[in-house]
Order: C-alpha cells, then structure tokens, then sequence
C-alpha cells in the first residue's frame, strides 16, 4: 500500500503529547491522519488532518473514527474496547490489538499473565475491593510495607501509592487494587521492543529512570543505563521474552527493576510510545515515534541504535501553580548545547501535571548528567 502523499488515513485514539510527537513523524512522511481526543485543546489539535473532540471510551465514538481510517492505532490505552473488537471484526487493522490491550490494561490481569508465561515479576496479590484488602492487612496476611496499585485508569504516579501502615488504607480509594511486595532494587530500567505486523522485532538500548521522591514521576531518563552490559543483556532478553508473549504491534515499553543480586523483574508495561523513550529523538538513529509508524505499517524497522548519550528530564508543573503556564528561564537552558526543549501544548499547569520535558545530548555520560541536573535546578514550569 501507499502511505505517502496518499488517500491513507492512520487514525490514532488520544491526542495528547505522545500523539503530538507521533504526528511530528507523520508530517515528515506525508501521511494523513484522524485524531479524537476527548480535550478542545488537545496538543494533537494543530497537528492532525482532522481532529475530532469525543470521549474514548465511548463506543459509538471509536467506531466513528474507525470506519474513517485505513490502519487505527492509540496514544493511550483507556479506550473503548469493544468498539475496536467490533472493528477488528469488520477487517480493520487495529494496533496493538484490542487481545493485546485486554491483557495489559487491567494490571491484574497483567501480573497473572505473567505468572502464566513464567515472566519474573514481584510477589502480589489481588483484591476485588479495598475492604478485602483492608481485612487481610488486619490479620496479618498481607505484610507492610507494601505497594498499592489501583488495576485500571492509573497514569503518571496517579494509582500508586507506598503503605507503610494501615492508616495510609483509609485514604485510598474504593476500586479493585493489588499489593505488591516492595522490592529493594539498586535500579528501574525500561526497555522499548518495537514489533512490526509481519513480526519484525528490534528493541532499544535500556534506559535507566530516576523518580521523584514524592510525586512518584520520572525525574530523569538516562540512556544508556549504568549498569553492566550483562545486566544490560539480561533486560533486552526479559523484553523480548515479553514482547513475544503479547504478541504486541507497534511499541512495547517494558519496565523493570534490577534487585539487589541483580535479577531483573517485569514492573509493567505500556503498549504505546513511553517517556521512558524520548530521548530517542535526539539521541537515536530512529525515534520510537518514527518506529511506531514503521512497525504498525509493515515498513522495514529503523535502527534503534542511540549516536549520542541522552538524557530526558520531564517538566512538570511546580506546586503551588495552577493556572496560564509560564516556562521561567527556558532561554537559559537553550543557552547551553546539547539541549533540546520539548513543550507539549497544554496550556493549564497544575502540580505535577506532565507539561514538557527536554532532552540533553553529549558525548560524555557524565557531562550530559550534570547538565541534565542543571536543567531540572532552572527552569520552571509555573503560572500567572
């Protein structure tokens, strides 16, 4: 088929960052595409053929923009389901799948999948309510501290929280949840696998996340990790291993943490262009946005290959600012080589909301670090 300077139509389901950056790479290569997103000013607004404003969750929606399109890929996996099983059905080319997203969207069943599939992952147990949970905490059954994840709608540090006693259950809301044993680990890596339709498999080199202490949020992605090559070989073939059992198109970010005798265990993953691969714009021979494309098109898969060190820092919106956003000093950091920033059109700040991040590339892994920490010390992202 052709793609370029066509009729096609990639619709894609979500219009925030992730599909702003994706249509980056679709104005490259010419390819006309249809987004909804249930914001009037989604990032994606300016940059789509046509944007549509709709609830993805709603069926009738996701149907509409389905029967538009040629190929229907996401930017998010909070979508309605159903409607694209209805247009699997009618021969529509939906990637990742709407079998794949099943799996992955209920992190419940994202752990039991891979028990199943002898996948390392964290000892966890589920619960259908809070109260269940709460009960097993009360009789011993369930050790603290642990890890509470909320099984469906979580993003961005929301639908995570540490307990470390029984008190921190009375905040949390009423939704099926796991516990998670917390596991001391010296590192939390990701790997992305890009997988083409015809099953062509590549993934990129591991990263290395350092988070905020309080809000949960990746302060830093760091490529490459500074970890041993055979840890670093140990990740690839866990993701791989991952991949395959998903059976997944498009990209998979798979996240891990490196325990204390330097096992790797599976933390969760996210069928979609990730954070975690960012840096990838400036600092890889292809950006996972090219190679989303590339992988849900059936085109050859480019070289995952990084040319630099990168180093992404996420801007978020600093506490006590909700409101216009201002990014202060932002021409000082432009200042310095080897820095890219990377603003993503939402308007509003508010604390910790994900408004930009910037990438700093350099020959020297350390150099890179430390202006990477003096990024995060200048600019900030506040309001009127």
């Amino acid at each position: 088929m052709n793609y370029f300077s066509s009729d096609f139509k990639l619709g894609i389901l979500g219009g925030g960052q992730l599909g702003k950056m994706i249509l980056t790479e679709t104005r490259k290569f010419d390819i006309q595409t249809y987004v909804v997103d249930p914001s009037t000013d989604a990032p994606c607004r300016f940059g789509a053929t046509k944007f549509f404003q709709g609830a993805l969750t709603d069926y009738q929606t996701v149907l509409d923009l389905g029967s538009q399109v040629d190929v229907l890929t996401i930017e998010i996996e909070n979508v309605n389901l159903e409607a694209l099983e209805a247009l699997e059905e009618q021969g529509k080319k939906v990637y990742p799948s709407p079998k794949t997203l099943r799996l992955i969207k209920n992190k419940g069943n994202q752990k039991d999948f891979y028990i199943q599939n002898n996948i390392p992952t964290a000892p966890y147990k589920r619960f259908a309510t809070l109260e269940a949970l709460k009960s097993e905490v009360k009789n011993g059954s369930v050790n603290l501290p642990f890890v509470w994840k909320a099984t469906e709608g979580g993003y961005d540090g929301n639908g995570v929280k540490v307990v470390r006693n029984a008190e921190d259950l009375n905040i949390l809301p009423q939704t099926e949840c796991i516990a998670e044993m917390m596991i001391p680990f010296k590192n939390e890596l990701a790997v992305i696998v890009a997988r083409s339709a015809s099953g062509e498999i590549k993934s990129y080199p591991v990263v290395e996340m350092e988070f905020h202490p309080e809000a949960n949020q990746v302060e830093y992605v760091i490529c490459p990790a500074r970890i041993d090559e055979n840890i670093s070989q140990k990740a690839r073939q866990i993701a791989l291993q991952v991949s395959e059992a998903y059976n997944h198109v498009g990209l998979l970010a798979v996240e891990m943490f490196q325990t204390q005798d330097d096992e790797i265990l599976i933390n969760e993953v996210a069928p979609r262009p990730h954070n975690s691969g960012h840096y990838s714009i400036e600092a890889s021979y292809t950006s996972q946005f090219e190679q989303h494309i590339r992988a849900i098109l059936d085109l050859p898969l480019g070289n995952t290959d990084s040319k630099v060190a990168g180093i992404m820092v996420n801007l978020v919106g600093e506490e006590g600012y909700s409101g216009q956003v201002i990014y202060e000093n932002i021409e000082k950091i432009m200042a310095v080589d080897g820095v890219t920033p990377h603003i993503y059109g939402k308007r509003e700040t508010r604390p910790f909301r994900k408004m930009g991040h910037v990438t700093i590339v350099n020959e020297n892994m350390t150099e890179a670090r430390k202006i990477a920490q003096q990024v995060k010390e200048t600019i900030r992202v506040i309001s009127k």
